[in-house]
Order: C-alpha cells, then structure tokens, then sequence
C-alpha cells in the first residue's frame, strides 16, 4: 500500500470512529476533585472503548479507585516509540454559575461543557487516532496513556514515569488550537513569610512592621530581580517571570503589622532550578532584614501544588525528530504547518521530559483561554482534525522521519 493510501485509509478510519462521540461521552462523566474514584468512570468509558474494537489495555492503580490506563500498538518492523498522553481529571465546576456544565451537547459546531478543552476532546482523539493505527502501522509502536490528577498534583503521571515506561517521543493533548508548542516554562509556587513585631498603631517605632519590609521587597523585585530575568530569556521560551499573587497581613488599622505573607507564581527557564531561584529571593530578603532589625523572613514552597517531582521547563528543539514529524502531519492534515509557538501554562509533558527523558511537545484542540471557564467549549472538527494530525505523526515519527537529519 502507497503512503498516501494508507494516510487515506487511516483518516476514512477516523471518521468512522466519530471521536467527537466519545469526546462527548466523556464530557458527560464527572472528574474533578471531591468525586470518590475520581477518574474511574472516564477511564472506564476509555477501556470499553478499546475493549470493542479488540485492543487490551493495562489499569495501573495510583490512588484507591484512580489509576492510569495504558494502551500499547506495535507495527510489524522495528522502529521508534510515540506516547500520547492525556489527563483524564478536569477542574470543578465553576461556582454559582454553571456555564454548559457537563451538557456534552453539540451546538454550532462545539462541543459544550467542563473538560471538552482540558482535556477530553484531545483523550477521545488520541484513543481514535490508536484505533485507527491499530491495524495499519507498518513500523515502531504507538502508546497511549491517560493519567490521574494534572490539574491537582500530577500523581498519575508521577508514577507514569517513576515505572520503568519510556518512549522516543511523547505528545501531550494539552489545548493548542492544534498548533505545535514546542514547550514551556516550569512553576514554582512560593510564599514569603515576614515576622516582625506587633506594637500600638501610636507607637510604631516600638514595633516591627512586617508589611512595611514586604513592600520593601516587592520594590526590589520590581526594580533588580525583574530586569535581570529579562536579560534571561530564552530563544524559544523567552524570559522567566515572576508574578505575586496574593498579599496577606495585619490585624487592623491602629495595630503595627507583626506578619505578612505574600505568595507568587515563578515560572523558569533551562539553567534555573529551584535551588537557584530561591537563592535570588533569599537574597533580597537579607537586605530587607538588615533594614528592619529583628525582623524574620522564610521563603517556602506552597503546599499542595505539586507531588513530589519539581515542575520543571519543557522545551524541544524544532530540529528534532518529533518536531518535524508533527510538521509532516500538520502539513498533511492542516495543509500548512503553521506557526511553532509555546504554551503559556505547565503541563505533564515537563515530567515526561525531564524525569523520563522524553522529547515532548504540546498539541492539542481546543482554545486555552476557554478552559476551566463557564464557556468551555471546543469546535467539533478540531477534534477530528487533532485524532488525523495524531495519526499521521505516528506514521512519521515510527517510521523514523527526522532521524537522520
């Protein structure tokens, strides 16, 4: 068979496979955090998916009730290993205002309700796209994993890489209006606690005023420690930030402020660490102190924001084999490969990448800016469009596209 009648073969597949249908099967079972077994039915409605169409797949319990589902498609020749990975958790819904809650309706064209962008449009076509190549892939091996808790901890995909599971190359469904991100920054959530001394409002000098050092603080990193990240940048994820999120301190007017703690978003680049970064906060800390004597500061990692790997960059090379692979599909299915961008926020990929040494990108249906809103919604063909582009970068990657060039 020609290439190009096995790339018709694969997409005439697709369409019968309808992934929107499962999509919207899936935006219809509730996953978000407070739900006993959060995940199960979503990963249930995924292995029965499979079962019908003959393919087994592996459960792989992380929490009681919770565990990643594995499936894996081998061609007949030797080759490279492409995972496609997705979450199968989502966000609440939002509060006092439902929005198109878990409707899974078709309307205009979209698919309506919570998870449709993050991420079960691109779960329903990454399950579509292993299907269809199930029967048809001349070379190499194509896996598919869906994992636990993203939007919480990563445990699912923590342990996905903790096991002794690894590919030549991944993809996350992560919305990216089916674009190519080739990375993005890593996070870290820190909180700064200052202590100083309480004392009456009429005579601050006998106090400590801890809201006074913080802003102190917050000046520094406005005028030093944010001109130096931008001499940072880097030439494909730009410069590292820093954002302060929350500010808390006091008792009330007439009181000298013994506390304060602000908490912020640091997102990095390749040659910061965690280690390095909070040196830099520390820093500017000991001069602040020096300027309010007696005074304490700490700064800390948030808890509850992460398990226990560090949210670490992503970034893969446009050169490299999954790169231009995804730009064979895209060019292929889209008729263009259009812009190589990033993506704004962090995702699982940076595990995949960092701890298991997998090259990863981000390419995924849906709009960014619509996820964990009331108006989440993802266009039906997109859907489509992203199982075909999934397809045919397996093709391209397994059969070793780029390797050698």
């Amino acid at each position: 068979m020609s290439d190009e009648n096995l790339l018709q073969l694969i997409d005439s597949e697709i369409g019968r496979l309808a992934p929107v249908d499962l999509a919207a099967e899936l935006v219809r079972i509730p996953s978000h955090p407070g739900i006993e077994r959060q995940e199960e039915r979503v990963v249930m409605a995924l292995a029965r998916f499979f079962g019908e169409r003959d393919l087994g797949v592996q459960l792989e319990e992380v929490l009681p009730g919770r565990a990643n589902l594995l499936v894996s498609i081998a061609g007949s020749l030797p080759g490279p290993h492409l995972l496609l990975c997705g979450h199968t958790d989502t966000v609440p819904l939002n509060s006092g205002d439902p929005g198109v809650g878990l409707s899974g309706e078709i309307r205009e064209g979209r698919l309506l309700g919570r998870g449709s962008v993050d991420m079960k449009g691109a779960l329903a076509a990454m399950a579509s796209a292993v299907v269809a190549l199930s029967r048809h892939l001349p070379a190499g091996r194509v896996s598919f994993a869906a994992v636990i808790d993203e939007e919480m901890e990563s445990l699912g995909a923590e342990q996905l890489v903790d096991t002794s599971f690894r590919a030549d190359g991944a993809v996350v469904g992560e919305p990216t209006s089916n674009r190519i991100a080739l990375g993005h920054k890593g996070l870290e959530w820190l909180e700064v606690h200052f202590q100083g001394k309480s004392a009456h409002g009429g005579i601050p000098d006998k106090g400590i005023n801890a809201i006074s050092a913080a802003g102190m603080f917050l000046a520094m990193v406005e005028n030093e420690l944010k001109p130096r990240l931008l001499a940072r940048r880097h030439p494909i994820l730009g410069p590292p930030t820093i954002n302060f999120g929350t500010i808390r301190g006091g008792d009330q007017p007439s009181t000298v402020a013994a506390t304060c703690l602000l908490t912020l978003d640091r997102r990095t680049v390749p040659g910061e660490n965690f280690q390095s970064i909070v040196a830099e906060l520390t820093d500017l800390l000991e001069r602040v102190e020096r300027s309010f004597p007696g005074l304490h500061t700490v700064v800390r990692r948030v808890q509850g924001g992460m398990g226990n790997l560090l949210h670490v960059a992503l970034v893969t090379p446009p050169e490299a084999p999954l790169a231009l692979a995804a730009q064979v599909a895209r060019r292929e299915v889209c008729g263009e490969v259009g812009e190589l961008t990033t993506f704004p926020a962090w995702t699982d990929g940076a595990l995949l990448s960092g701890y298991a040494g997998i090259p990863t990108i981000i390419l995924g249906p849906g709009e960014l800016s619509l996820a964990h809103s009331p108006r989440e919604s993802v266009p039906v063909a997109e859907i489509t469009e992203a199982a075909k582009i999934y397809a045919h970068l397996a093709l391209a990657f397994c059969a070793g596209v780029g390797a050698s060039e």
